[in-house]
C-alpha cells in the first residue's frame, strides 16, 4: 500500500460523515481517481469495477477475478466479489447490493463519474427497481482537495524529481537537439529516480500563446526557437508539475524582459496564496496585470489548478475540481496542493505549490528563470 491502514481509515470516515449527511445507506464508488483514494488500490476500467463502502461495515470490491491478486497485494480492503470475464459486471454488482441489504436502500452515486455513463446507470437502475439512488457528485474531490502530510511528502519527492528532469532536459537541449531527444532524457531520469512508468510531460516547441498543448517532434532546434517543458513526475499516482522555458542560442532582450515580468507577476500572485485566500482573488493577481501591460491580448485559460493523486489510467490528467478563474468561488484551505502558471508569447513558467498555514510553500526548487543552451 502506498500509505498506511491509518490513512485510508480516515479517508472513509470522512466519505461516511457525508453518507450520514445525505443518509446514504451504502455508496458506489468507481471513478478511478477516488477508488484509489479510498482502497489504495489503482485500477483501470478495462471492464466495470466498483467498491461498495456502506455506512456501517468494512467495504467491498467488486473487481474481475483477474484483478484479485494484484488487488490483494495493493489494498486495505479484504471484502471482494471476483467476477469472470464473460459476467456481467453491473449485473454482479446489484446482486452484491441486493445481497448485502440495501436493494430498497438510498444507494450513493457520484452522478459525475465517468465510469457511470447514462446507459450503464439505467442498467443497474433496471436491476434494482426498489432502490433510491442519491447523488455524492463533488464530495470525492472535495475530501481529497486538503492533501495530509503523508501525500505532501509524496508530492515533495514527485517535485524533487520534476527539478532533477528539468536539469537532465537543459543537458541535452540545444540547437540540432529534438523534443524528442529532451523527452527521452527526461524519461531515463524520472525512472532512475523511481516515479511512476509515465509521459515526461508536454516537451515542444513554445510558439505564441497557444503552445501549452503543443506536441512531441523530432522536428530539429534551431537558434532562436524556444524549448517549451512542462514536467509531470508521477510518484504513486501522485503528480508534482513545473514549466520552463529554455531558448536556443542567444536570448533577445525583448525575451529576457519578458520573462523577469513573468516570474514578477508570478511572485505577487503566490504572495496572494494563502488560507482564506478568494480563488478569484488569487487568479486576478496574475490575470489582471498580463492583461494591463498588454503582455498578452487575451488570456482564456486558468491560471493554475488542483494537484494531488490521478493514477496513470484515469482519463483525466489534471485535476480541475479547483481551478483559478475570475468565476472561481472557492477559498484556498492549508493543504491545498496547486499548479500554478503564467504564460506569454512562448514562454511559460509555473510551479507545485502548497498552501500553508501563513502562506505558501513552492515545492518544486528548479531556479526560475528562462535558460539559454
Amino acid at each position: 500500500m502506498s500509505f498506511p491502514i491509518d490513512e485510508y481509515q480516515a479517508r472513509v470516515a470522512r466519505a461516511r460523515q457525508h453518507m450520514s449527511a445525505r443518509n446514504i445507506d451504502v455508496l458506489i464508488i468507481d471513478q478511478s481517481e477516488f477508488l484509489v483514494y479510498l482502497t489504495g488500490f489503482p485500477i483501470s476500467e478495462n471492464m466495470y469495477r466498483a467498491c461498495l463502502l456502506p455506512r456501517e461495515g468494512e467495504p467491498i470490491m467488486i473487481l474481475r477475478a483477474v484483478d484479485l491478486g494484484p488487488f490483494t497485494e495493493n489494498s486495505w480492503v479484504t471484502d471482494s466479489v471476483a467476477f469472470a470475464d464473460w459476467e456481467d459486471p453491473i449485473q454482479v454488482l446489484a446482486d452484491t447490493i441486493a445481497r448485502l441489504g440495501y436493494a430498497r436502500a438510498r444507494v450513493g452515486i457520484d452522478e459525475e463519474s465517468y465510469c457511470m455513463p447514462l446507459r450503464r446507470f439505467k442498467k443497474l437502475a433496471g436491476r434494482l427497481p426498489d432502490a433510491n439512488f442519491v447523488d455524492f457528485s463533488g464530495v470525492m474531490a472535495t475530501l481529497r482537495a486538503r492533501k495530509s502530510e503523508r501525500e505532501i511528502a509524496v508530492l515533495r519527492r514527485a517535485a524533487k524529481i520534476g527539478d532533477l528532469g528539468i536539469a537532465a532536459a537543459l543537458k541535452t537541449a540545444g540547437s540540432g537537439r529534438s523534443a524528442r531527444d529532451v523527452a527521452a532524457a527526461v524519461h531515463q531520469v524520472f525512472l532512475q529516480e523511481g516515479a511512476d512508468a509515465a509521459r515526461a510531460g508536454i516537451i515542444t516547441k513554445g510558439v505564441g500563446n497557444a503552445f501549452l498543448h503543443g506536441g512531441l517532434t523530432k522536428q530539429p532546434l534551431a537558434e532562436g526557437d524556444i524549448l517549451h517543458m512542462e514536467l509531470l513526475p508521477y510518484v504513486d499516482g501522485y503528480s508534482a508539475r513545473l514549466m520552463r522555458s529554455a531558448v536556443i542560442g542567444e536570448i533577445t532582450s525583448q525575451r529576457s524582459h519578458l520573462a523577469k515580468r513573468l516570474i514578477e507577476i508570478q511572485d505577487l500572485q503566490f504572495d496572494a496564496v494563502k488560507p482564506g485566500a478568494a480563488a478569484a482573488a488569487v487568479d486576478a493577481v496574475a490575470r489582471n496585470a498580463m492583461l494591463a501591460e498588454g503582455l498578452r491580448p487575451n488570456y482564456p485559460n486558468i491560471t493554475g489548478y488542483a494537484l494531488g493523486c490521478y493514477p496513470l489510467h484515469t482519463p483525466r490528467t489534471s485535476d480541475f475540481s479547483r481551478i483559478f478563474l475570475p468565476t472561481a468561488d472557492w477559498t484556498l484551505e492549508e493543504g491545498m496542493v496547486f499548479h500554478m502558471y503564467v504564460s506569454a508569447d512562448g514562454i511559460a513558467i509555473s510551479e507545485t505549490v502548497l498552501v500553508t498555514e501563513t502562506g505558501h510553500e513552492c515545492l518544486t526548487r528548479c531556479p526560475r528563470q528562462v535558460f539559454q543552451v
